[in-house]
């Protein structure tokens, strides 16, 4: 890794790396850096010092359901470095001091977190590299990039965090070559409003520096989707992503006030308004683009005060309908809450199986039993976030709810609140402790209105429970609400199935698994996706949302920004 940390030296000696800003406007502040990328898993999932495990009891459920389970062999990173073939990146680009060849540099940016993405990690069939990856430090850096690709016909791959899980980032076969943009050297807090409450940050900046930089000066975002530990501003801002406390803080696009945007017709300045009727805004249009229309350099955020108290609790409730109805009566009747998550009963039992040791599962078990609810329970996780006397009212107001709706709570309860809020960033590390025992994940998420929640969250389950039905596989899925509107709510699958004999064949059942999901969503009355965005996964079912001419519309703004289609191309629209 000595290329990439050599550029990593550079850019921590220069006062000047993440802007085009003058001194003057800058704040003086220690930095922030991003998670290094050589402290990642090259083929999995974040930090390789956090393992999570599985429970025995939690594996053993999972396993009652699909079946006994073998572990697919893994390929070594030295095995795969073999493959990576000669950059076919012209000189007058890789000569700059900020483009990389680096073979295992090359690798790390290939792939992001798709299950696609796992299966050619492991099976060593990365199929296409990028062929250089650039590491711009400012806005300038960014446009001579763009300026060269066009000059030399490559195609432009913008890369955030690599956390994508519908392929936003893969390379594809072509004979153009691919230069992949990462933006982590863009990382800093640039200026903070204080009267505004708008802060201007580097787009490439991850969950954990934004808020480490904004809480010296006192505020915060808000913004914690589950990938929250390595996605960025301009990932979350290009994907229209939707974090886990959205009900209280917003989602990314409460958040995004403007900022700079580079495409190969030149930079668009996106103007940090609050609010205007002058004609279509820009910024809507430009969310969601998903590197189709450029590159975001700079970013300027809605930023709020550090709460005074934040809260997290848990409640049980008898049934599902139970449950929704206090979602429903929460939001509609402006209960200042931060989140509100309901898993149903098959999720609530998976929970806590998964997550606790057998004697705490036995307790917690009991407790419930003892209270009155039974395998219909389904569990409720909320939270408060602001001074303490908006919490107490909130707390006193919610909680009339979950009683009138037959509710559960106690010292058992509060305590998997904590325990909930110390841990929800590491979830997704037990992805790869599953893999390891050959159990295969994956999730899926919409979003519909509240007159068709049940009906929705049934076609998804029983279109992925089937899916396998040829083979004689049987496939777990369970389904929680994770964001709710006075509108509707979104709903999130998460499903498990068995490895096959090989990762071909496993790809082929997540292909069935995928296809049988998303057709149960194209029917224009819930979305393909809520907040983990298109991609190339998503694209060929994006019809049903948009109508052809809407996809026309989407087509015609995009190509008016890269008429030659380099940025991302098959991302977002298939070409």
């Amino acid at each position: 890794m000595s290329t990439l940390n050599a550029l990593r030296r550079k850019n921590a000696s220069s006062d000047n790396a993440t802007s085009n800003h003058t001194d003057a406007t800058r704040l003086d502040m220690t930095a922030t850096t991003n998670t290094p990328i050589e402290q990642t898993r090259w083929n999995g999932w974040g930090n390789v010092n956090i393992n999570k495990k599985v429970s025995p009891h939690g594996a053993k459920l999972i396993k009652s359901h699909i079946g006994k389970t073998k572990k697919l062999k893994s390929v070594s990173l030295q095995q795969v470095l073999k493959t990576v073939p000669k950059s076919r990146l012209p000189k007058a680009i890789t000569k700059l001091n900020i483009v990389s060849t680096d073979q295992e540099i090359r690798l790390r940016h290939a792939r992001g977190q798709s299950f696609p993405d796992w299966i050619a990690m492991h099976s060593g069939d990365f199929e296409v590299f990028p062929d250089g990856v650039a590491f711009p430090e400012s806005t300038s850096d960014v446009e001579q990039l763009l300026k060269l690709a066009c000059e030399h016909d490559l195609i432009v791959i913008p890369f955030g965090g690599g956390t994508s899980v519908v392929g936003h980032i893969n390379p594809q076969q072509g004979a153009r070559p691919v230069l992949t943009v990462a933006m982590s050297q863009m990382d800093r807090l640039i200026d903070l409003d204080d009267e505004s409450q708008i802060a201007t940050f580097g787009a490439g900046t991850q969950g954990p520096a934004v808020e480490a930089q904004l809480d010296e000066h006192g505020y915060r975002l808000g913004h914690y989707p589950q990938s929250w530990e390595l996605s960025t501003l301009g990932g979350w801002i290009a994907a229209r992503s939707s974090g886990q406390q959205s009900l209280g803080y917003g989602r990314i696009e409460q958040m995004f006030a403007g900022g700079t945007l580079v495409t190969p017709q030149g930079v668009l300045e996106i103007a940090d308004i609050p609010a205007s009727s002058a004609g279509p805004d820009l910024r809507e249009m430009m969310m969601g683009t998903e590197g189709r229309a450029g590159i975001f350099t700079e970013v300027k955020m809605r930023v709020q005060p550090q709460p005074e108290e934040e809260l997290f609790k848990v409640a049980f409730l008898p049934n599902w309908e139970a449950g929704k109805a206090v979602l429903k009566q929460a939001v509609q009747n402006n209960v200042r809450l931060s989140m509100l998550r309901l898993s149903n009963a098959v999720e609530t039992d998976a929970h806590l199986h998964l997550g606790t040791t057998p004697s705490q599962f036995l307790a917690i078990s009991t407790y419930l039993k003892a209270r009155g609810l039974s395998s219909d329970k389904v569990m409720l996780t909320y939270g408060f976030s602001g001074d303490k006397a908006q919490n107490k009212l909130a707390v006193t107001q919610f909680n009339k709810l979950l009683k009138q709706n037959g509710s559960v709570t106690g010292k058992i309860t509060n305590i998997m609140g904590s325990v909930w809020a110390h841990g929800r960033f590491k979830f997704p590390y037990l992805r790869g402790t599953l893999w390891d025992k050959g159990i295969m994940v994956d999730t899926f998420e919409t979003a519909t209105n509240w007159s068709r929640i049940d009906e929705q969250m049934a076609q998804m389950q029983d279109a992925v429970k089937t899916s396998l039905a040829d083979e004689g596989e049987e496939v777990m899925a369970f389904t929680h609400i994770s964001h709710v509107y006075k509108q509707g709510a979104s709903l999130y699958t998460t499903y498990f199935f068995r490895a096959a004999k090989d990762h071909a064949a496993t790809l082929k059942r997540w292909q069935k698994i995928k296809h049988a999901a998303s057709t149960s969503l194209a029917h224009g009355k819930a979305t393909i996706s809520h907040q983990h965005g298109v991609g190339r996964d998503h694209a060929p079912y994006l019809a049903a949302e948009k109508g052809a001419l809407g996809l026309q519309v989407t087509h015609d703004m995009l190509k008016s920004l890269d008429p030659e289609q380099r940025m991302n191309p098959g991302v977002l629209l298939e070409d």
